[in-house]
């Protein structure tokens, strides 16, 4: 697909022109999402069939994938001409497809549409170098704080007082380490999942001005390693949690762990099979740092650069993710809109008496969400083959096998290959 560069995809398409609107709103669209059915079908074809009845001469082909090969489905289909009108993409399918010259510019086929989103979701989707907006996003789920608040006191921790940095959140595993006698653990290493996110609450810069190279070979990124490596030694994490061979959840629910996962699904996961501890269960806003950063996963809808129908592509897609739309998934889901006026609902905002954490969680979510900016989200860059080279080095480091600054600076340079590579294609 290198020919993409010169304003061309492999199967020969023309992407060097943004498509124009005109004004018509008709034709067949092909829809395609990630693994929505079975559980999800009822809600998605009500949502196109209100479409249609609005737009009559619209007609939506919906198709659904399953999640496993996703991504090289959607290279494959983009080497073919035979990308989907509207596509359901995750940060990695996004990048893979519009560095690629694949996705039409939203920002410019639709200039009001960024008024309707949370800043964070919407500027997720812009390319480095370029001002364009290349995605509608859709779904989101933002980064909270759950822990177990009984075991929390017993650690001599006020639940009323969670850590706010990550450097306090250490602090507070190192107490819980050495007041749990081995009976419970504080939290999973789990670093390809902790990491940019607390390299970024740090101030740990992960990309240079140009994005052009990642640069988080610092001090403070090893200062990190080295604190998870003592907590590691000192019983802070399950020994099995560094490899990904225990269940989180499991381990929560048995009462083993402090921190749970920063997911409102988990919640109800714990909530369904857990109840004991789920009364036990505190909700609290997200470590954020010194710069207040958030973690926010996204789903999107981009637009094929190519579609034969422009305004019946953009229409639907600001259809599906409008906020009526999106809080009627909410609440099918435990997920967020990325809609700022779906996130008005009352839905949102209404904690009830506080004592139910699903409830809290939902509205933690949600305030968190309207003030989370560009930088509380993982860059596109950081894909899942970055991630997956940071995370070896760090595995090493964290067992004491390598020293913490070697470590970092190897993560560095197998990341920084990625990147070129990526490029390069």
């Amino acid at each position: 697909m290198a020919t993409a560069a010169c304003g061309l995809s492999a199967s020969g398409e023309d992407t060097s022109g943004e498509p124009e609107r005109t004004g018509r709103i008709a034709g067949q669209i092909t829809f395609r999402t990630l693994q929505l059915k079975p559980n999800f079908t009822e809600y998605v074809q009500g949502v196109i069939d209100a479409f249609e009845k609005e737009h009559p001469d619209v007609r939506v082909k919906w198709e659904d994938v399953p999640g496993e090969g996703y991504n090289e489905k959607l290279v494959a289909d983009a080497q073919a001409g035979t990308l989907p009108d509207v596509v359901n993409l995750n940060t990695d399918s996004f990048q893979l497809l519009a560095d690629r010259g694949m996705l039409a510019d939203v920002a410019a086929l639709d200039p009001k549409a960024r008024a309707d989103f949370v800043p964070g979701a919407w500027d997720q989707y812009r390319l480095p170098g370029r001002s364009g907006v290349y995605a509608y996003p859709w779904y989101v789920t933002p980064e909270i704080l759950t822990f177990n608040a009984r075991l929390y006191r017993a650690a001599g921790l006020d639940p009323d007082k969670p850590p706010t940095s990550v450097e306090q959140y250490f602090d507070h595993a190192e107490r819980i380490a050495d007041r749990s006698g081995g009976r419970y653990a504080a939290f999973m290493a789990d670093p390809q999942g902790r990491l940019p996110g607390d390299w970024q609450k740090m101030g740990v810069p992960i990309l240079d001005e140009r994005r052009d190279a990642f640069v988080f070979d610092t001090p403070k990124a090893v200062e990190w390693v080295e604190r998870m490596r003592d907590l590691y030694a000192k019983g802070a994490m399950p020994r099995e949690s560094l490899t990904g061979s225990q269940d989180i959840n499991q381990l929560y629910g048995s009462g083993r762990l402090v921190f749970g996962p920063g997911s409102p699904g988990f919640i109800k996961d714990i909530k369904d099979n857990a109840p004991k501890v789920y009364r036990e269960t505190a909700v609290a806003p997200a470590v954020t740092g010194k710069l207040g950063h958030i973690g926010i996963y996204t789903q999107s809808l981009g637009i094929r650069k190519g579609t034969r129908h422009v305004d019946a592509a953009v229409e639907f897609a600001k259809w599906v993710t409008n906020g009526p739309n999106q809080v009627a998934f909410s609440k099918a889901a435990t997920i967020y809109p990325s809609n700022s006026r779906g996130l008005d609902d009352p839905y949102f905002s209404d904690r009830g008496d506080g004592s139910d954490p699903e409830t809290v969680a939902r509205v933690v979510g949600a305030e968190q969400l309207r003030e989370a900016g560009l930088d509380a989200n993982t860059p596109v860059e950081w894909t899942n083959q970055v991630g997956d080279a940071v995370n070896r080095e760090m595995h090493r480091a964290i067992k004491g096998d390598v020293r913490p600054a070697d470590a970092v600076r190897r993560a560095q340079e197998a990341a920084n290959r990625i990147l070129r590579n990526q490029r390069d294609r």
